[in-house]
């Protein structure tokens, strides 16, 4: 069990870098991951296997939620909404594996996810409206919210952190300590509650992610899609 998700001991170095056990977990989902979507779509048919049909019905719905949140054409931010579900859900749920701990249990890992999100969503919002008429959506409705459009911009930032750290990190604590204190089977309510909540975290912080970007691209983006 954790001793403080706020601390972590180095579980190996690279040369001068020490690797932590959060960072090494992540690159084994991530191994893992990528190795699974190599396999499925090494072979698409058209006649798909049942590997495919999940793996299609997956992009489907991922396809029609980003056109439900975004309101735009989906193929654009596919790559990085999908990615961000998986590698969240993985992540959460990699605590089944015994002696691992989620890495978003660890405030690191939610904290490199989120910068990911801002920093897409500047990204998204430049490419689409263009550096000046992005700059200027900060200026709405007036000149004088520029300030509190800045703080906007971080505290959406943090409340990402916040939000997945703490659900997580609480979960992995509350069945360490029924672990500890009534064995082995008796936590096996509260792991699979601590499975669902590792999927609603997921999602939501995938849709979260969908808003601020949608957010950023405006009005604007519809007519971009359709060039494309």
């Amino acid at each position: 069990m954790m001793t403080s998700p706020l601390a972590t001991q180095p579980l190996f170095h690279l040369g001068p870098v020490p690797i932590s056990s959060p960072v090494a977990t992540t690159w084994v989902v991530m191994a893992v991951l990528w190795a699974g979507a190599a396999l499925v779509t090494r072979r698409l048919r058209l006649s798909p296997s049942k590997a495919q049909t999940v793996f299609e019905l997956l992009v489907g719905t991922i396809d029609e939620q980003i056109r439900g949140t975004m309101q735009v054409e989906p193929a654009p931010y596919r790559a990085l909404v999908g990615t961000i579900f998986l590698l969240i859900l993985a992540c959460n749920w990699s605590s089944l594996v015994p002696g691992v701990e989620p890495p978003t249990a660890h405030i690191e890992t939610d904290a490199a996810l989120a910068l990911i999100v801002f920093c897409a969503t500047i990204f998204y919002g430049i490419r689409v409206r263009g550096l000046r008429r992005y700059l200027a959506t900060f200026a709405e409705p007036t000149w004088l919210m520029i300030p509190l459009n800045l703080v906007e911009q971080l505290t959406r930032t943090f409340s990402l952190i916040v939000r997945l750290f703490g659900n997580i990190m609480s979960g992995v604590f509350v069945v360490g300590i029924v672990l500890s204190l009534a064995g082995l089977l008796v936590p096996i309510p509260l792991m699979a509650l601590d499975l669902l909540t590792g999927a609603v975290q997921a999602y939501i912080f995938t849709v979260l992610a969908m808003v601020f970007i949608g957010a950023a691209l405006g009005e604007s983006e519809p007519a971009h899609a359709d060039k494309q």
